[in-house]
Protein backbone atom coordinates (compact mmCIF):
# COMPACT_ATOMS: atom_id res chain seq x y z
CA UNK A 1 0.00 0.00 0.00
CA UNK A 2 1.43 3.61 -1.02
CA UNK A 3 1.66 6.08 1.53
CA UNK A 4 -1.15 7.82 0.62
CA UNK A 5 -3.03 4.85 1.25
CA UNK A 6 -1.61 4.56 4.59
CA UNK A 7 -3.34 8.22 5.13
CA UNK A 8 -6.53 7.43 4.26
CA UNK A 9 -6.67 3.98 6.43
CA UNK A 10 -5.84 6.33 9.18
CA UNK A 11 -8.09 8.80 8.94
CA UNK A 12 -11.05 5.97 8.01
CA UNK A 13 -11.73 7.15 4.31
CA UNK A 14 -12.43 4.64 2.01
CA UNK A 15 -9.49 3.28 -0.69
CA UNK A 16 -9.18 5.31 -3.72
CA UNK A 17 -9.40 3.20 -6.80
CA UNK A 18 -7.23 2.86 -10.02
CA UNK A 19 -7.26 4.63 -12.98
CA UNK A 20 -9.19 1.15 -14.20
CA UNK A 21 -11.93 1.52 -11.35
CA UNK A 22 -10.53 -1.38 -8.98
CA UNK A 23 -10.20 -1.38 -5.75
CA UNK A 24 -7.02 -0.75 -3.75
CA UNK A 25 -5.09 0.76 -6.77
CA UNK A 26 -2.56 3.97 -5.90
CA UNK A 27 -3.77 6.66 -4.32
CA UNK A 28 -2.27 8.96 -6.95
CA UNK A 29 -3.30 9.82 -10.01
CA UNK A 30 -0.94 9.77 -13.39
CA UNK A 31 0.52 13.29 -11.97
CA UNK A 32 1.27 11.81 -8.38
CA UNK A 33 -1.91 14.67 -6.75
CA UNK A 34 -3.76 13.01 -4.06
CA UNK A 35 -7.53 11.76 -4.96
CA UNK A 36 -10.16 14.03 -4.67
CA UNK A 37 -12.62 12.51 -3.13
CA UNK A 38 -10.17 11.69 -0.19
CA UNK A 39 -9.44 14.88 0.56
CA UNK A 40 -13.60 15.41 0.38
CA UNK A 41 -14.02 12.40 3.31
CA UNK A 42 -11.72 13.83 5.01
CA UNK A 43 -13.32 17.35 5.48
CA UNK A 44 -16.71 15.70 6.29
CA UNK A 45 -15.08 13.33 9.24
CA UNK A 46 -13.17 16.60 10.62
CA UNK A 47 -16.45 18.91 10.10
CA UNK A 48 -18.24 15.93 11.79
CA UNK A 49 -15.66 15.51 14.87
CA UNK A 50 -15.91 18.97 15.42
CA UNK A 51 -19.76 19.22 15.50
CA UNK A 52 -19.72 16.25 18.03
CA UNK A 53 -16.89 17.92 20.32
CA UNK A 54 -19.09 21.06 20.43
CA UNK A 55 -22.24 19.04 21.51
CA UNK A 56 -20.17 17.32 24.08
CA UNK A 57 -19.46 21.06 25.49
CA UNK A 58 -23.06 22.27 24.85
CA UNK A 59 -24.13 19.10 26.88
CA UNK A 60 -21.40 20.49 30.01
CA UNK A 61 -21.98 23.40 30.19
CA UNK A 62 -25.74 22.74 30.54
CA UNK A 63 -25.29 20.28 33.17
CA UNK A 64 -23.23 23.10 34.96
CA UNK A 65 -25.43 25.33 35.07
CA UNK A 66 -28.59 23.24 35.41
CA UNK A 67 -26.14 22.07 38.92
CA UNK A 68 -26.24 25.54 40.01
CA UNK A 69 -29.55 26.18 39.87
CA UNK A 70 -30.41 23.09 41.43
CA UNK A 71 -27.73 24.28 44.26
CA UNK A 72 -29.29 27.67 44.66
CA UNK A 73 -33.19 25.97 45.19
CA UNK A 74 -32.11 23.86 47.69
CA UNK A 75 -29.62 26.55 49.63
CA UNK A 76 -33.05 29.02 49.40
CA UNK A 77 -35.15 26.00 50.70
CA UNK A 78 -32.60 25.32 53.56
CA UNK A 79 -32.23 29.39 54.43
CA UNK A 80 -36.69 29.01 54.77
CA UNK A 81 -36.72 26.39 56.97
CA UNK A 82 -33.44 26.90 58.78
CA UNK A 83 -33.59 28.69 62.41
CA UNK A 84 -32.28 31.37 60.38
CA UNK A 85 -34.46 32.53 58.76
CA UNK A 86 -37.01 33.31 61.79
CA UNK A 87 -36.53 36.82 63.76
CA UNK A 88 -33.58 36.79 65.88
CA UNK A 89 -35.01 36.20 69.79
CA UNK A 90 -34.51 38.37 72.51
CA UNK A 91 -31.03 38.49 74.65
CA UNK A 92 -30.54 36.63 77.40
CA UNK A 93 -29.83 39.81 79.61
CA UNK A 94 -27.74 37.60 82.33
CA UNK A 95 -28.27 39.87 85.39
CA UNK A 96 -30.02 43.26 86.38
CA UNK A 97 -29.99 45.80 83.51
CA UNK A 98 -31.87 48.94 81.29
CA UNK A 99 -33.94 47.49 78.44
CA UNK A 100 -33.73 49.10 75.28
CA UNK A 101 -35.75 49.35 72.11
CA UNK A 102 -35.01 51.20 69.10
CA UNK A 103 -37.48 53.17 66.87
CA UNK A 104 -35.87 53.37 63.81
CA UNK A 105 -37.34 54.35 60.55
CA UNK A 106 -40.63 55.00 58.97
CA UNK A 107 -43.84 53.35 61.35
CA UNK A 108 -45.68 51.15 58.88
CA UNK A 109 -46.57 47.66 58.65
CA UNK A 110 -44.16 46.96 55.99
CA UNK A 111 -41.29 48.17 57.71
CA UNK A 112 -39.17 47.30 60.74
CA UNK A 113 -40.76 50.17 63.09
CA UNK A 114 -44.12 48.20 62.25
CA UNK A 115 -46.44 47.87 65.59
CA UNK A 116 -46.05 44.51 65.72
CA UNK A 117 -42.06 44.45 65.23
CA UNK A 118 -42.38 47.31 68.21
CA UNK A 119 -45.12 46.16 70.27
CA UNK A 120 -42.85 41.85 70.19
CA UNK A 121 -39.67 44.39 71.46
CA UNK A 122 -40.90 45.94 74.72
CA UNK A 123 -43.30 42.82 76.09
CA UNK A 124 -39.97 41.07 75.90
CA UNK A 125 -38.42 44.29 77.51
CA UNK A 126 -40.98 44.34 80.41
CA UNK A 127 -41.35 40.77 81.01
CA UNK A 128 -37.94 40.29 81.48
CA UNK A 129 -37.77 40.22 85.59
CA UNK A 130 -34.25 41.62 85.56
CA UNK A 131 -35.03 44.76 83.31
CA UNK A 132 -35.18 47.81 85.43
CA UNK A 133 -36.70 50.32 83.26
CA UNK A 134 -37.03 50.35 79.62
CA UNK A 135 -35.95 53.21 76.91
CA UNK A 136 -37.27 53.79 73.50
CA UNK A 137 -34.73 54.97 71.79
CA UNK A 138 -36.15 57.14 68.35
CA UNK A 139 -35.85 58.35 65.40
CA UNK A 140 -37.91 58.84 62.94
CA UNK A 141 -40.19 61.24 60.97
CA UNK A 142 -43.59 59.02 61.99
CA UNK A 143 -45.62 56.86 59.42
CA UNK A 144 -49.18 55.50 59.96
CA UNK A 145 -51.41 56.98 62.17
CA UNK A 146 -52.75 53.32 63.09
CA UNK A 147 -49.38 51.79 64.00
CA UNK A 148 -48.19 54.93 66.07
CA UNK A 149 -52.13 53.82 67.83
CA UNK A 150 -51.14 50.77 68.48
CA UNK A 151 -48.09 50.63 69.95
CA UNK A 152 -49.22 53.78 72.32
CA UNK A 153 -51.96 51.70 73.31
CA UNK A 154 -49.73 48.88 74.00
CA UNK A 155 -47.20 51.48 75.97
CA UNK A 156 -50.15 52.10 77.94
CA UNK A 157 -51.13 48.40 78.30
CA UNK A 158 -47.75 47.47 79.71
CA UNK A 159 -47.06 50.23 82.00
CA UNK A 160 -50.43 48.99 84.31
CA UNK A 161 -49.21 45.22 83.86
CA UNK A 162 -45.85 46.50 85.18
CA UNK A 163 -46.23 49.63 87.14
CA UNK A 164 -42.56 49.23 89.00
CA UNK A 165 -41.06 49.80 85.45
CA UNK A 166 -40.35 52.54 84.05
CA UNK A 167 -40.80 53.56 80.10
CA UNK A 168 -38.36 56.75 79.05
CA UNK A 169 -38.52 57.41 75.29
CA UNK A 170 -35.31 59.22 74.39
CA UNK A 171 -35.27 61.42 71.22
CA UNK A 172 -32.01 60.82 69.18
CA UNK A 173 -32.16 62.93 65.65
CA UNK A 174 -35.68 63.17 65.15
CA UNK A 175 -38.75 62.19 66.61
CA UNK A 176 -41.96 63.79 65.31
CA UNK A 177 -45.15 63.03 63.97
CA UNK A 178 -46.00 59.63 64.91
CA UNK A 179 -43.07 58.82 66.54
CA UNK A 180 -43.60 61.76 68.82
CA UNK A 181 -47.53 59.77 69.04
CA UNK A 182 -45.45 57.25 70.38
CA UNK A 183 -43.41 58.95 72.65
CA UNK A 184 -45.70 60.65 74.47
CA UNK A 185 -46.78 57.44 76.60
CA UNK A 186 -43.73 57.40 78.07
CA UNK A 187 -43.11 58.34 81.69
CA UNK A 188 -40.68 60.56 80.51
CA UNK A 189 -38.98 62.36 77.71
CA UNK A 190 -35.43 63.01 76.89
CA UNK A 191 -33.61 64.34 73.83
CA UNK A 192 -30.70 66.72 72.57
CA UNK A 193 -30.93 70.30 71.91
CA UNK A 194 -30.56 70.23 68.28
CA UNK A 195 -33.31 67.00 68.03
CA UNK A 196 -36.31 67.93 66.08
CA UNK A 197 -39.01 67.26 68.03
CA UNK A 198 -42.90 67.43 67.49
CA UNK A 199 -44.55 68.21 63.90
CA UNK A 200 -48.26 67.26 66.03
CA UNK A 201 -50.23 67.00 62.78
CA UNK A 202 -51.69 64.63 60.17
CA UNK A 203 -50.93 65.07 56.28
CA UNK A 204 -52.81 63.42 52.69
CA UNK A 205 -52.59 64.04 49.55
CA UNK A 206 -51.29 63.29 45.94
CA UNK A 207 -50.86 64.43 42.40
CA UNK A 208 -53.28 65.80 39.40
CA UNK A 209 -52.89 64.61 36.22
CA UNK A 210 -55.74 66.21 34.25
CA UNK A 211 -53.70 69.02 32.56
CA UNK A 212 -51.38 66.37 31.51
CA UNK A 213 -53.88 64.27 30.06
CA UNK A 214 -55.08 66.98 28.09
CA UNK A 215 -51.57 68.28 26.32
CA UNK A 216 -51.45 64.59 25.74
CA UNK A 217 -55.00 64.11 24.72
CA UNK A 218 -55.82 61.52 26.87
CA UNK A 219 -58.73 60.43 27.80
CA UNK A 220 -60.00 58.75 30.95
CA UNK A 221 -62.48 56.30 31.05
CA UNK A 222 -63.82 55.34 34.55
CA UNK A 223 -66.40 52.99 35.27
CA UNK A 224 -67.68 52.72 39.11
CA UNK A 225 -71.06 51.81 41.03
CA UNK A 226 -71.21 53.94 43.62
CA UNK A 227 -71.14 57.94 43.33
CA UNK A 228 -67.99 58.57 45.80
CA UNK A 229 -66.03 55.17 43.95
CA UNK A 230 -63.54 57.50 42.27
CA UNK A 231 -62.94 58.96 45.50
CA UNK A 232 -60.30 61.95 45.20
CA UNK A 233 -59.21 60.26 41.84
CA UNK A 234 -55.77 61.76 40.34
CA UNK A 235 -56.68 61.95 37.00
CA UNK A 236 -59.81 63.37 37.22
CA UNK A 237 -60.93 66.73 38.24
CA UNK A 238 -61.36 67.44 42.04
CA UNK A 239 -64.58 67.13 43.55
CA UNK A 240 -65.15 69.77 46.34
CA UNK A 241 -67.72 67.56 48.42
CA UNK A 242 -64.82 65.19 48.54
CA UNK A 243 -62.20 67.00 49.36
CA UNK A 244 -64.08 68.80 52.45
CA UNK A 245 -64.99 65.14 53.44
CA UNK A 246 -61.12 63.88 53.45
CA UNK A 247 -60.42 67.29 54.98
CA UNK A 248 -62.98 66.38 58.30
CA UNK A 249 -60.99 62.70 58.35
CA UNK A 250 -57.42 64.52 58.81
CA UNK A 251 -59.12 66.78 61.58
CA UNK A 252 -60.23 64.02 63.13
CA UNK A 253 -57.44 62.26 63.15
CA UNK A 254 -55.82 65.20 64.14
CA UNK A 255 -57.81 65.77 67.54
CA UNK A 256 -56.74 62.12 67.94
CA UNK A 257 -53.37 62.85 67.98
CA UNK A 258 -53.60 65.74 70.48
CA UNK A 259 -55.66 63.81 72.74
CA UNK A 260 -53.17 61.46 73.08
CA UNK A 261 -50.29 64.35 73.23
CA UNK A 262 -52.67 65.46 76.43
CA UNK A 263 -53.46 62.50 77.69
CA UNK A 264 -49.60 61.47 78.13
CA UNK A 265 -48.04 64.83 78.61
CA UNK A 266 -50.66 66.52 81.11
CA UNK A 267 -49.67 69.50 82.71
CA UNK A 268 -46.35 69.45 81.61
CA UNK A 269 -47.51 70.91 78.09
CA UNK A 270 -47.99 74.60 77.47
CA UNK A 271 -50.93 74.74 75.75
CA UNK A 272 -51.03 78.66 75.87
CA UNK A 273 -48.86 78.72 72.61
CA UNK A 274 -51.28 78.56 70.05
CA UNK A 275 -48.43 76.92 67.66
CA UNK A 276 -48.26 73.87 70.04
CA UNK A 277 -50.49 71.53 67.64
CA UNK A 278 -49.62 73.11 64.43
CA UNK A 279 -47.78 70.56 62.71
CA UNK A 280 -44.89 72.32 63.29
CA UNK A 281 -41.77 70.66 64.41
CA UNK A 282 -39.46 71.73 67.20
CA UNK A 283 -35.57 71.68 68.23
CA UNK A 284 -34.85 70.33 71.52
CA UNK A 285 -34.44 73.63 72.90
CA UNK A 286 -37.81 75.07 71.98
CA UNK A 287 -39.68 71.41 72.45
CA UNK A 288 -38.50 71.74 76.49
CA UNK A 289 -40.28 75.17 76.65
CA UNK A 290 -43.43 73.60 75.41
CA UNK A 291 -43.34 70.64 76.96
CA UNK A 292 -43.16 68.67 74.57
CA UNK A 293 -40.43 67.02 76.44
CA UNK A 294 -39.19 66.83 80.13
CA UNK A 295 -34.87 66.96 79.49
CA UNK A 296 -31.77 66.67 77.51
CA UNK A 297 -29.76 63.27 77.49
CA UNK A 298 -28.88 60.54 75.53
CA UNK A 299 -29.99 56.80 76.09
CA UNK A 300 -26.51 55.78 78.23
CA UNK A 301 -26.88 58.86 80.52
CA UNK A 302 -30.71 58.20 80.93
CA UNK A 303 -30.10 54.47 82.16
CA UNK A 304 -26.71 55.35 84.02
CA UNK A 305 -28.48 58.75 85.80
CA UNK A 306 -31.74 58.20 85.96
CA UNK A 307 -32.83 54.36 86.05
CA UNK A 308 -29.45 53.70 87.96
CA UNK A 309 -28.39 50.83 86.01
CA UNK A 310 -25.75 51.79 83.06
CA UNK A 311 -26.00 47.94 81.67
CA UNK A 312 -27.95 48.29 78.66
CA UNK A 313 -29.60 45.31 77.06
CA UNK A 314 -31.15 45.56 73.04
CA UNK A 315 -34.09 44.34 72.82
CA UNK A 316 -34.66 46.03 69.32
CA UNK A 317 -36.10 43.83 66.48
CA UNK A 318 -33.69 42.32 63.99
CA UNK A 319 -34.88 40.95 60.60
CA UNK A 320 -33.33 37.55 60.14
CA UNK A 321 -30.02 36.97 57.97
CA UNK A 322 -31.88 36.28 55.41
CA UNK A 323 -33.95 39.35 55.56
CA UNK A 324 -30.89 41.16 55.46
CA UNK A 325 -29.37 38.88 52.24
CA UNK A 326 -32.58 39.60 50.26
CA UNK A 327 -31.90 43.49 50.88
CA UNK A 328 -28.24 43.58 50.29
CA UNK A 329 -29.64 41.98 47.02
CA UNK A 330 -32.00 44.64 45.97
CA UNK A 331 -35.08 43.27 46.58
CA UNK A 332 -36.84 45.48 48.21
CA UNK A 333 -35.34 48.38 45.68
CA UNK A 334 -38.25 50.42 45.12
CA UNK A 335 -40.94 48.61 47.34
CA UNK A 336 -44.06 51.03 48.09
CA UNK A 337 -42.30 53.56 46.20
CA UNK A 338 -45.47 54.18 44.41
CA UNK A 339 -47.67 54.54 47.96
CA UNK A 340 -45.03 56.89 48.64
CA UNK A 341 -45.40 59.25 45.52
CA UNK A 342 -49.45 59.28 45.85
CA UNK A 343 -49.47 59.27 50.09
CA UNK A 344 -53.10 57.72 49.88
CA UNK A 345 -53.45 57.58 53.24
CA UNK A 346 -53.20 60.22 56.07
CA UNK A 347 -49.57 59.82 57.15
CA UNK A 348 -48.89 61.45 60.46
CA UNK A 349 -46.05 63.87 59.78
Amino acid sequence: MSEWDSDDAEWGAPASRGSDGGAGGSARDQGGAPDESSKEWRLIEKTMLSMQAEQRRSRRWGIFFKSIGFLYLISLLFLFQSPFSGDVPAPDAGGAHTALVDVQGVIASDQDASADNLVTAMERAFGNEDSRAVILRINSPGGSPVQADYVYQSINRLRDEYPDKKLYAVVSDIGASGAYYIAAAADRIFANPSSLVGSIGVRGGGFGFTGAMEKLGIERRLYTAGENKAFLDPFLPEDEQQVDFWEDVLAETHDQFIQRVREGRGDRLKEDKAELFSGLIWTGDQARELGLIDDFGSAGQVAREVVGEENIVDYSYEPSPLKRLMRQLGTSVGEGVFNTLLESGPRLR
